[in-house]
C-alpha cells in the first residue's frame, strides 16, 4: 500500500456501529405515520443513503410526500438516543490517533450530520481525533456524488492521488470512484466482499485493521 497525506473515512459502519440508534429512530418514526415497520435486516440496508431516499424505499413510495416531515421526527428522536447508541470500533481510535502521530492528514465524510458525528465522538471518547467533517449540512448533494470528498480534500489541503478513502457501503465505492480517489473496503456494513470486488479497491477487509494494516505497523 503507497504512502498516503490523507486518510478519508465515511463514518456510520466504518468508524462506528450505530446501527441500534438507527434502527430504533427508523422504528419510531414509521410507527409515528402509521407505516408498516420492515424487519432489521431491511431497515439496516438503508444506512448509508440519506434519510428521506431510505424513507422512501422503507415505505415503498418513491418521493413521498412525507419524506421532509419523516426525516424532521427521526432527528427529534436522534436528538435523545443516537450518541449514546453509537459504539465506535476497537480500533477507530487507535488507527486514528496513529494517523495524527504520523503527520497523515485526518478526514470523515458522511451523509450523517456534522453535529452529530461531532457529538458521537464527545459521548463516547470525549476527544475529537480527526482534522476536517464534512457532513450532510455541508455538501447540495449526498454521495455518491463526489462532492463531500472534493471539500474534505480541499479543507485539508491534498490533491486526489494523496488520498485513501476508507468505507462500508457499495455507495462509498461508487463516491471514490466519482472522485477519482483510491478506495479500501470494510465489511462492517451491509455491502458484502464479493460486491466490493466489482469496483476498483486498494484493500477489502473485515475490520479497519485488516484493510489498513500498514498504518497499526508504522513506527
Amino acid at each position: 500500500m503507497k504512502d498516503y497525506k490523507a486518510y478519508i473515512f465515511d463514518f456510520d459502519l466504518t468508524l462506528a456501529d450505530s446501527s441500534k440508534g438507527i434502527l430504533e429512530c427508523f422504528r419510531h418514526t414509521l410507527k409515528y405515520f402509521g407505516y408498516e415497520v420492515p424487519d432489521d435486516r431491511a431497515i439496516y440496508n438503508t444506512i448509508g443513503l440519506t434519510l428521506q431516499d431510505a424513507f422512501d424505499i422503507l415505505t415503498d413510495t418513491p418521493m413521498n410526500p412525507k419524506r421532509d416531515e419523516m426525516r424532521k421526527v427521526y432527528v427529534e428522536k436522534a436528538n435523545d438516543v443516537m450518541s449514546a447508541h453509537t459504539y465506535f470500533y476497537e480500533d477507530t481510535l487507535p488507527i486514528l490517533e496513529k494517523l495524527r502521530a504520523n503527520n497523515i492528514k485526518t478526514a470523515i465524510v458522511s451523509t450523517k450530520m456534522r453535529y452529530r458525528i461531532v457529538e458521537s465522538f464527545e459521548v463516547q471518547l470525549g476527544i475529537h481525533p480527526y482534522d476536517v467533517i464534512v457532513g450532510l449540512e455541508d455538501v447540495t448533494a449526498p454521495k455518491p456524488d463526489p462532492q463531500g470528498i472534493i471539500k474534505a480534500m480541499e479543507l485539508l489541503g491534498v490533491d486526489k492521488d494523496e488520498v485513501l478513502y476508507v468505507g462500508d457501503s457499495y455507495i462509498d465505492a461508487e463516491t471514490a470512484v466519482n472522485a477519482g480517489v483510491d478506495f479500501a473496503a470494510v465489511t462492517t456494513g451491509p455491502t458484502d466482499k464479493e460486491t466490493f470486488m466489482r469496483y476498483p479497491n486498494i484493500a477489502i477487509g473485515s475490520s479497519l485493521s485488516e484493510a489498513l494494516p500498514n498504518i497499526m505497523n508504522s513506527v
